[in-house]
């Protein structure tokens, strides 16, 4: 049973280096010593600060105490990473309450040696029991089981052991199971797939000092009825906002609104290297995901992507899964004609490319799971996104901020419709050329700050954001409605 908690913030991070840092004014405070390998988090500063999310809908909400929630049952894969990737041997406990956990591809549970967005070993609680699995892209490999009727009632106290070769994973003080780990180091993640949530007092310490189990003295009695404390699951935090519009953002338009469901791929295939197209590709609603060198769910900016797109391509009808790679790349003009991101890997499709005359066509589709941006410009020419709608994304567009050459870029979006979380609608470089037009846009649970990003591009370093609102020269944005 969850006790309650009587401290206030109660978070920091021991890393094996030898300097002190705070990371920013709150969140995550990390005091470092070499060798030392320590977090903790109870969540009742009611915030995320140091926490990484990739992917789902996640907020500080109060289940008999405060506790992080994953609220979007329907996200394929969801996570929160945080520590140090340099990690090796440690054990990782967190309490956790599955608020929906149903169908067989339902789990909720913790992850340690996380090298990448998909890529760590993992115990999680599924219908009826406890998992240990190995996680390697679209490879997922179970190390042990344990039957478990409460696992979608209840808080439970999950904790990992990582040490050399060795994984181990216990479920309120029962051994789960162990095996051998493939993976040796990396960051601390709470995880779901097709359900959702409530993570508290997550723990990290070094092995060395780990204790033989992880109950506590408050959970003496696990026999007893798992309730939480308080009833607060049916309330997580997603009410949608109502913002006060400013002058450049008027309600003029009327755009479609987001779909209620995506579409359901036929059939699932996997790449395991990057599929060329020329011409005209239409995938017939087939979902793609990424095996092999495209299967590490890794966030780094140079991967490679599933499909490449030559100078006068069209992709069409494409469902892209998890993990995703690096999307699409274009190399010059091109369409993507209803093409979906169930869950966006580094970007969802990036456009390269050398010539000022080139144009980059999104029509139709959507993305979800974004935690930075959907669609990235690095070459020159106009990017047109229309017809579109995203879910939980960082920035709908941005030309890029830091390249090594850089353009003046153009963007045109019109008829989108984008829900909360959300940064920016689109990122753009005045100060290099760049110019946006917004016609008909639609926020759900957004506000003005929301449009558009002007920043100081740069050839080296990182930009500088200037303004977050529309200045009605380089970003000019008409029939913007926020709901």
């Amino acid at each position: 049973m969850k006790h309650a908690k009587t401290g206030g913030r109660r978070r920091a991070v021991l890393v094996g280096v030898t300097a002190a840092v705070v990371a920013g004014a709150v969140g995550i405070t990390a005091t470092a010593f070499a060798g030392s390998t320590s977090l903790s988090d109870n969540f009742e500063d009611g915030d995320t600060a140091g926490w990484s999310k990739s992917g789902g809908s996640w907020s500080v909400v109060t289940d008999g105490s405060k506790a992080l929630r994953q609220s979007d049952a329907a996200s394929a894969l969801a996570r929160q990473f945080a520590g140090d990737g340099d990690w090796t041997d440690y054990t990782l406990t967190a309490e956790v309450r599955a608020v929906t956990l149903s169908g067989s591809s339902a789990t909720a549970g913790i992850a340690a040696r996380a090298g990448g967005a998909h890529q760590f070993e993992r115990l999680v609680l599924a219908p009826g029991a406890a998992r240990l699995e190995e996680v390697k892209g679209s490879a997922v490999t179970v190390l042990g089981s344990l039957t478990l009727a409460s696992a979608a009632t209840g808080f439970h106290t999950l904790r990992l052991d990582v040490e050399g070769g060795t994984v181990t994973g216990y479920v309120d003080g029962a051994k789960v199971g162990s095996g051998s780990a493939k993976l040796t180091k990396g960051r601390v993640g709470l995880i779901t797939t097709s359900a959702a949530a409530s993570f508290d007092d997550v723990s990290v310490t070094a092995l060395a000092g780990a204790p033989a189990t992880s109950s506590p003295a408050a959970r003496a009695t696990a026999t007893a009825s798992p309730t939480p404390t308080k009833t607060a699951t049916a309330a997580p935090t997603t009410a949608s906002p109502t913002p006060t519009k400013t002058a450049t953002a008027t309600a003029t338009a009327t755009p479609t609104a987001a779909a209620t469901s995506w579409p359901k791929p036929v059939s699932t295939t996997t790449l395991t290297a990057t599929k060329a197209v020329t011409g005209t590709f239409d995938g017939g609603n087939v979902e793609f995901i990424g095996g092999g060198a495209l299967g590490d769910g890794g966030q780094d900016e140079g991967q490679d992507p599933l499909f490449q797109l030559a100078d006068g391509a069209t992709l069409a009808n494409v469902i892209i899964g998890a993990p995703a790679a690096d999307g699409v790349h274009c190399a010059g003009t091109c369409t993507l004609k209803n093409v979906w991101w169930l869950d966006v890997g580094e970007d969802a499709a990036t456009f390269k490319g050398t010539a000022a005359s080139q144009t980059m066509t999104v029509d139709g589709g959507g993305a979800m799971h974004a935690s930075d941006k959907v669609f990235q410009h690095n070459g020159p020419g106009t990017f047109v996104i229309k017809n579109f709608q995203a879910t939980d994304i960082g920035k709908l567009y941005r030309s890029c901020g830091n390249c090594s050459k850089q353009f003046a870029r153009k963007v045109q979006i019109s008829n989108v419709t984008v829900t909360a979380p959300v940064k920016t609608l689109a990122g753009i470089n005045p100060n290099l050329g760049d110019t946006a037009t917004i016609t008909g846009a639609t926020i759900i649970g957004g506000k003005s700050t929301n449009v558009c990003a002007l920043f100081k591009g740069v050839t080296s370093g990182e930009p500088t954001e200037t303004s977050n609102v529309p200045d009605g020269v380089a970003c000019i944005a008409t029939g913007i409605t926020l709901k």
